[in-house]
């Protein structure tokens, strides 16, 4: 059993470790959907230049955090912030400062990826000319550049996964959330994308990941929260620390009953 040196409790405030201004910060979270209360009083802060991992089972309240943070839902209770605005009174300004990649959402099954990226370039008001740039650049990096005028439908679900990932960080996002960025991606593609959030927190700028993934949140976070029921139950540095001493820390805070949950 660990001896749980490395656990943190969590606190219901959700300062900056370091006490720098947070990129993304909530404190006590909540929304209930009927009589489920999907995150129940969350606290977080991801700081710029961090990728923080959001660790819990399936059902475990990470997407509802990711919505409630991206100004697609309102708290019932609790505040929160993103690069200095608050989502639920501006969701717009906040979502096209940063990327999402939600799980298992694909492009339009009718517009190609081109088109789609065109599509994305119109609703954030990009440049045409930097957008096709970029998703040229990035179709080459993912290896999709032959599929960029084939239609979605027609793409393969890694394919897919591709176009997602690039419509993430088309606009050059200040933060990113990402939900199993490497899902249904082949090893040498994994290793691009793992190689791109890294730059893009090298650069800067911040990044939520959202798994049930134990080996991924150990070897690309720089810091890891479990959340179970909706609740921030604990965080930890991993400091280079791997997937068998994650396990260790996921275990106890959630107890010997979540073994076969995260994979």
């Amino acid at each position: 059993m660990p001896d749980g040196s490395h656990l943190a409790p969590n606190v219901n405030a959700a300062p900056s470790e370091s006490g720098c201004m947070a990129a993304i910060e909530a404190s006590g979270l909540t929304k209930t959907y009927g009589d489920v209360r999907a995150v129940d009083g969350l606290s977080l802060s991801v700081e710029r230049g961090e990728l923080f991992g959001f660790l819990g089972p399936n059902g475990a309240g990470k997407t509802t955090t990711i919505e409630l943070l991206t100004g697609q839902t309102r708290p019932d209770d609790g505040r929160a912030e993103v690069l200095g605005a608050d989502p639920a009174a501006d969701p717009l300004g906040v979502r096209e400062r940063v990327g999402i990649l939600p799980e298992r959402h694909a492009p339009p099954s009718y517009l190609t990826p081109r088109e789609f990226f065109e599509f994305v370039a119109r609703v954030r008001d990009l440049d045409d000319d930097a957008v096709a740039e970029r998703a040229a650049e990035w179709a080459e990096r993912l290896g999709f550049a032959s599929k960029l005028d084939t239609l979605a439908a027609d793409l393969s679900r890694g394919q897919q996964q591709k176009v997602m990932v690039t419509q993430s960080f088309l606009h050059d996002p200040e933060a990113v959330f990402i939900d199993e960025p490497l899902a249904n991606l082949d090893p040498l593609v994994q290793e691009r994308v793992k190689r791109a959030l890294a730059e893009h927190t090298e650069a800067g700028n911040a990044a939520l990941l959202s798994t049930h993934n134990i080996e991924v949140a150990a070897e690309l976070c720089d810091r890891v929260g479990i959340v179970t029921d909706g609740e921030m139950v604990t965080t930890r540095q991993m400091d280079g620390a791997g997937a068998e001493s994650l396990m260790d820390t996921f275990l106890e805070a959630v107890g010997e009953d979540a073994r076969d949950t995260p994979r």
